[in-house]
């Protein structure tokens, strides 16, 4: 017997009835932010695999010497984007490691990755934006928490 989950969606509006008069400017000043953050030009695209947005948190975990077993404190960074092949993300500090499990939740429990950070840029906002490659799948830290 299969069973199916039914959602029933409902439009509620938060946002005050406006007079009309600032939407046009608003709606305006909107559109030009998305336009500078999603130009309509056609970029040669390096990358083989599709990258998915992943505005999710990610917790990473050093590894030991020996390459693949957690050691040391580990820290929260905002994921960017996630491909079959590796992981983009925020982060308000340098890492000082090249190899950390990434712990990303999924909807049954913690997935873990072994990642080669193999990236680094300090954007114009204080932050960093990294990334790497994943090496393989991994049992996460924090599967037991």
């Amino acid at each position: 017997m299969t069973m199916q989950a039914t959602f029933h969606h409902h439009q509620v509006d938060l946002l005050p009835e406006q007079d009309g008069k600032g939407d046009c400017e608003l709606q305006g000043q909107v559109w030009g932010l998305l336009s500078s953050l999603y130009p309509k030009v056609d970029i040669l695209e390096r990358r083989r695999e599709t990258r998915y947005p992943f505005p999710q948190l990610v917790y990473l975990t050093p590894v030991g010497d020996d390459g693949h077993s957690p050691c040391g404190e580990g820290l929260t960074v905002v994921g960017k984007h996630l491909s079959q092949r590796g992981l983009g993300f925020y982060h308000t500090k340098p890492l000082p490691y090249r190899r950390m499990i990434a712990s990303l939740e999924s909807g049954n429990g913690w997935v873990g990755f072994l990642i080669d950070l193999n990236w680094c840029r300090f954007t114009k906002q204080g932050w960093y934006e990294s990334g790497g490659r994943f090496l393989q799948a991994v049992e996460s830290p924090l599967t037991n928490r």
